[in-house]
C-alpha cells in the first residue's frame, strides 16, 4: 500500500508535468489547426535557461528560494514567449495556406535547429544544479516504508492546477479568447470582423511558449538536472497526452498527461520500466480506436 501511494504521488508529479506542455500544444492546435513540434525543444530551451539563471542568482548570494523562483520564472518565460514567436512568425505564418505537411516538416526542421542548437552553444553534458528545495512532508508510514511528499511535487501539482483553471478562463470569459475561438472557426471572417489574426496568433504561441518554460523551470527545480535531448521524448509525450485527453480540450490534454505521468510510474514501479513507454503509446492506441475524439474533445464537423 505503501508503494502505491508514493507512485501515485510521483505519477501525478510527473503527469502534471507533461499536462502543463500538452496545454501548450492543445493552445496552438485549437487556434490553427496545426500541431507545433518545436514546443517539446522550447520546453528544452526553457530548462536549459532556468540552469543558468538560478546559477547566476547564486553567485550574486539571491539565496530567498520564492525570490530566485519569481526571477527565473520571469525571465525564462520573456525568453522563451520570444522562441515562441519567432517559430510562428518562421516556421507557420508563411506555410498558413500550405498544405498541412508544408508546415508539418516546417516545426519538425525548428525542433532539429533548438536542439542542435543548444547542443552547440552549450554543449552535450548535463547540466546539474543544486538543490533549490529540500524537504518533504510525510504523509503515511506502513512499517519501514514512509510515504512523503516533497516541497517541490507539491508546487509543481498546485501550479498545473492554478494554470489550467487561469487559461481555461482566459479562453472561455475573455476577449482575447474569444477572439482564439473566432480564428479557430474561420480565419477569414475574423479578419473582416476587424481582429488582428496574426497578432491573435502570435500571442497564443507565445502562451504556449510560457507555459513550456514554466514546465521547464519545474522540472530543472524537481529532477536538478537538464541536457539538451529532453525536449524531444517530453514533447511526444505531451503530445501524446493532448490526443488522450482530447485535441483542443485544455482539461483533456491536463488529463491526459497525468493518466500518461501514472501510467509510467506505476509500470516502473511493478514492471519492467524500459517498457513503460510503449505502454503509453498502446493505451493511446486502444483510446484512439474506440473514441477517435480522446477522452474529452469533440468530433470534428466538417465545414461546407
Amino acid at each position: 500500500m505503501g508503494q502505491f501511494l508514493q507512485q501515485l504521488i510521483n505519477g501525478l508529479t510527473l503527469g502534471s508535468v507533461y499536462g502543463l506542455i500538452a496545454l501548450g500544444y492543445t493552445m496552438v492546435y485549437g487556434i490553427i489547426g496545426m500541431i507545433n513540434f518545436a514546443h517539446g525543444d522550447i520546453y528544452m530551451v526553457a530548462a536549459i535557461i532556468s540552469v543558468t539563471v538560478i546559477t547566476l542568482l547564486g553567485a550574486m548570494g539571491i539565496s530567498a528560494v520564492p525570490l530566485a523562483l519569481m526571477v527565473t520564472l520571469l525571465v525564462v518565460m520573456a525568453f522563451t514567449a520570444v522562441y515562441g514567436w519567432s517559430v510562428e512568425r518562421v516556421a507557420y505564418r508563411p506555410l498558413r495556406t500550405a498544405p498541412r505537411l508544408a508546415p508539418l516538416i516546417s516545426a519538425i526542421g525548428m525542433s532539429i535547429f533548438l536542439q542542435n542548437m543548444v547542443q552547440l552553444t552549450q554543449g552535450a553534458r548535463v547540466k546539474p544544479i543544486a538543490e533549490l528545495m529540500p524537504g518533504r512532508f510525510t504523509l503515511a508510514t506502513f512499517g519501514e516504508f514512509i510515504v512523503f511528499l516533497s516541497y517541490t511535487q507539491l508546487m509543481i501539482i498546485v501550479v498545473t492546477i492554478v494554470l489550467l483553471a487561469v487559461f481555461t478562463y482566459l479562453i472561455t470569459r475573455t476577449s482575447f479568447g474569444r477572439q482564439q475561438r473566432a480564428c479557430e472557426q474561420d480565419q477569414t471572417m475574423t479578419a473582416l470582423l476587424g481582429i488582428n489574426v496574426d497578432r491573435t496568433i502570435s500571442l497564443t504561441f507565445m502562451l504556449g511558449a510560457a507555459l513550456a518554460a514554466i514546465a521547464g523551470v519545474m522540472v530543472t527545480v524537481y529532477y536538478g538536472v537538464v541536457d539538451f535531448s529532453i525536449g524531444f521524448v517530453a514533447g511526444l509525450k505531451a503530445f501524446t497526452a493532448a490526443v488522450l485527453g482530447g485535441i483542443g480540450s485544455l482539461p483533456g490534454a491536463v488529463l491526459g498527461g497525468l493518466i500518461i505521468g501514472m501510467l509510467e510510474s506505476f509500470w516502473s514501479a511493478y514492471y519492467s520500466p524500459e517498457y513503460k513507454d510503449v505502454a503509453g503509446f498502446v493505451l493511446l492506441i486502444l483510446v484512439l480506436m474506440f473514441r477517435p475524439s480522446g477522452l474529452l474533445g469533440r468530433p470534428e464537423v466538417e465545414k461546407v
